[in-house]
């Protein structure tokens, strides 16, 4: 029997990465990012198909979608445009292309996903999860951060609207908020606050909770902070 498909877009060498070893041994994986040269060593460690692209180009994202072998059973949008300066100061050209990033890129995943997912016959009413990776700038604006805000917003107001939408058809959409800094490669924690910081690992898990959840207790929004973060 063939693996289900799962997509993820925005492939680095932190989350995208875990969330990719968490799923590579049940899901037929494709891994979606600008940089091919990001992706090569993940998709040969996890046996995954590369497509290089940017995530705000429809017809790049869409052809991402129609080439895969079966309707997606999961997928996942990690790309993020940060800018960061005074709102006075900021250039409109490059605080434009954040925002395309964050907001406009997840739309457009969140539209061939489900596209191609509503193609599916359901399997116990399920045909798949969108999972899109927030951050607590969707939740508060910081100063200096106005961009990031923006596209986290619009994000966040993306995921509940499509889940108001699609949860009724079988496909489950969730934003994750990630409250806290990340330990990813190169990153190092405070020596006297071990476990400060989110590990990509445990994020992957509860990622793979979301995927797994049964649809009478779905979850369109969650909170992921490590324990020094303040709320």
């Amino acid at each position: 029997m063939s693996k289900a498909q799962a997509v993820i877009i925005g492939v680095g060498d932190g989350l995208s990465a875990a969330v990719a070893r968490e799923l590579a041994p049940d899901y037929d994986l494709t891994l979606a990012a600008r940089s091919a040269e990001k992706m090569q060593a993940l998709a040969k460690e996890t046996g995954a198909r590369m497509v290089q692209l940017d995530a705000t180009d429809e017809a790049a994202i869409a052809d991402l979608f129609d080439a895969l072998p079966a309707p997606p059973r999961v997928v996942v949008y990690n790309p993020s445009g940060r800018l960061r300066g005074p709102v006075a100061e900021l250039d409109a050209a490059e605080v434009r292309t954040a925002v395309e990033i964050t907001a406009i890129g997840a739309f457009l995943a969140g539209k061939h996903a489900a596209r191609r997912m509503l193609e599916a016959e359901p399997t116990e009413g399920t045909r798949g999860t969108i999972l899109f990776t927030g951050a607590s700038a969707g939740v508060k604006g910081f100063a200096r951060s106005a961009p990031f805000a923006m596209g986290k917003f619009a994000q966040r107001g993306l995921a509940e609207s499509m889940a108001r939408e699609l949860h009724p058809q079988g496909i489950h959409v969730a934003w994750v908020n990630i409250d806290g800094m990340i330990l990813n490669p190169g990153c190092s924690e405070a020596p006297d606050k071990p476990g400060s910081m989110l590990r990509p690992e445990a994020i992957a898990k509860t990622y793979r909770q979301l995927i797994e959840q049964d649809r009478s207790a779905w979850t369109n929004e969650i909170t992921l902070r490590p324990w020094v973060e303040t709320f």
